[in-house]
């Protein structure tokens, strides 16, 4: 029977670090921070108690050698020592007790220890101090009844000995148990006082936690609020300026401008009803008309029939327009023009104001159009900003009055657009570029009341901007303004020739 272990570092140990990785990753977060701060403060506390604990070792080890180093071992005591040694016999010297272990080394590893002491083999080191190749030698070693000793050697340079040899060393050792005893009891100190540390760490790391994390938790109960509700209105309190209270601010600002996008979605989809059931209506009478009398076989009078077709022509034409300035502001920008980047290229401004102009003088037959156009390169969406440019155009056609004039103008990147009708009247002024907002005084007139709408996105989205004013002596004046250029860039000579020329975009329905 054959068994099998996981190699080091194999797929079992990468399989349990990944499992352990997990585990860590799915406990709450204030958990993972008293974690991280108790393993942190038991890092440092082992690192500052195994700094202590060797710096204790050194310091009394060197204090042991140095007590070693200064015994004094008399001539007398080494003669006594070594006839000792040799005959065997106690001579008339009295050895006084010492804690010290003192014994002859000859340079062949012969030792002659002192009384009622353990011997301590000869090593490498004592022999050589010895045999005079080493000045001195500061060891630790285990004598024969295992106890670790340290030893000090030095060359013995007094008189001759009953040992047979011309050189000897003299050893001083002590037990170790003087250093190891005070070790040990640090050791348990420092086990102790790390362990209250690290509980200490632990516990306090979980309070900081739990207290840095309140504002969290008021995100976290804020956000699923809004998941379960729906509820936008809700705000959460900021206080202080650090990363916490500016995600929270950054929190309310999003649901503000999420509540303020509902809101303006609903009131879109509202007014778009709004608008969508008067020409709807005035289809259905229309058409339930027409339907009576084939089903009746009452014949509806030709030119009462042929006004019914038109209107509902009308109708139609309005339907479609309106849906059309819906797609338009309902669709979302994919860069900073509002439209892909594929549609998005340097045109003639001066060009789409003069393909503008045309349709606007077949819809005004009777209105005296001028035009003064200096060449203008902008970067855009040709057809869109058609749209906008034949807007302006519908409304000072549409408000001109019989035989008026209507002055076009563009001037280093400003198109003006301007009309001698009515005006609107100053309170009013604010309210024009809202979408479906319509003057009271022109609510007879055709359109939806997004026409304008549609001009400031595509002069916003192109970088530029649009505003309406009173002329001086009456009518409106409306202020187109796109950055560009008066000569088109190097790279786009031909933009007239390209795909997409200004003159082709399809016509722009739902000018107001």
């Amino acid at each position: 029977m054959t068994t099998t272990t996981a190699e080091p570092n194999g797929p079992g140990d990468t399989r349990r670090s990944w499992i352990g990785l997990t585990r860590y990753h799915r406990l709450p977060l204030r958990s993972r921070l008293a974690l991280l701060t108790a393993v942190a403060v038991a890092f440092a506390v082992a690192l500052s108690a195994a700094a202590c604990w060797l710096i204790t070792r050194d310091r009394l080890t060197e204090q042991l050698d140095t007590t070693l180093s200064t015994v004094d071992v008399n001539s007398e005591y080494v003669q006594a020592l070594s006839t000792r040694c040799v005959t065997g016999t106690l001579p008339n010297v009295r050895f006084q007790p010492t804690p010290y272990t003192i014994q002859l080394v000859t340079p062949s590893g012969y030792v002659c220890t002192s009384p009622d002491k353990w011997q301590i083999p000869a090593q490498r080191k004592d022999k050589a101090v010895a045999d005079g190749r080493l000045a001195g030698a500061v060891h630790t070693t285990k004598d024969v009844n295992g106890t670790e000793m340290r030893v000090s050697t030095v060359p013995y340079r007094g008189p001759g000995t009953d040992i047979q040899d011309s050189h000897l060393a003299i050893s001083v050792a002590a037990p170790m148990d003087q250093v190891t005893d005070p070790l040990n009891q640090l050791a348990l100190v420092l086990l102790v006082v790390a362990g209250v540390g690290v509980l200490g760490a632990a516990t306090a790391g979980l309070w900081v936690a739990r207290a840095g994390l309140k504002p969290v938790d008021r995100l976290t109960d804020a956000v699923e609020h809004v998941a379960r509700t729906q509820d936008l209105t809700i705000r959460i309190p900021t206080d202080g300026e650090d990363e916490i209270a500016r995600l929270s601010r950054s929190f309310n600002a999003m649901t503000a401008a999420l509540a303020a996008s509902r809101e303006l979605q609903q009131q879109l989809i509202a007014d778009a009803g709004h608008e969508l059931r008067t020409p709807l209506t005035s289809l259905r009478t229309n058409i339930d008309l027409l339907e009576r009398s084939e089903r009746s076989g009452r014949q509806i009078p030709a030119a009462d029939k042929e006004a019914l077709l038109t209107s509902v022509k009308a109708q139609m034409g309005e339907l479609a327009a309106l849906i059309g300035d819906l797609q338009v502001l309902s669709r979302p920008p994919e860069n900073g023009f509002g439209a892909p980047s594929a549609a998005v290229r340097v045109v003639a401004l001066h060009d789409i104001v003069g393909s503008a102009l045309e349709r606007a003088r077949l819809r005004g037959p009777s209105l005296a159009i001028t035009a003064d156009l200096d060449p203008w390169f902008v970067r855009a969406e040709p057809a869109a900003l058609e749209r906008a440019v034949v807007n302006l155009l519908d409304n000072a056609v549409k408000f001109s009055p019989s035989g008026g004039t209507v002055e076009v103008r563009l001037k280093s990147g400003a198109l003006t657009v301007r009309d001698h009708g009515p005006g609107i009247p100053e309170n009013e002024l604010p309210h024009v570029f809202e979408r479906f907002w319509r003057s009271p005084s022109a609510r007879s007139l055709p359109g939806s009341g997004l026409g304008l709408s549609i001009v400031a996105r595509t002069a916003e989205q192109a970088g530029g901007g649009v505003r309406l004013r009173n002329a001086p002596g009456g009518g409106t004046e409306a202020l187109l303004t796109m950055p560009g250029a008066a000569t088109p860039p190097p790279e786009t000579p031909g933009v007239p020739g390209e795909p997409g020329e200004p003159g082709e975009a399809p016509d722009a329905p739902g000018a107001e």
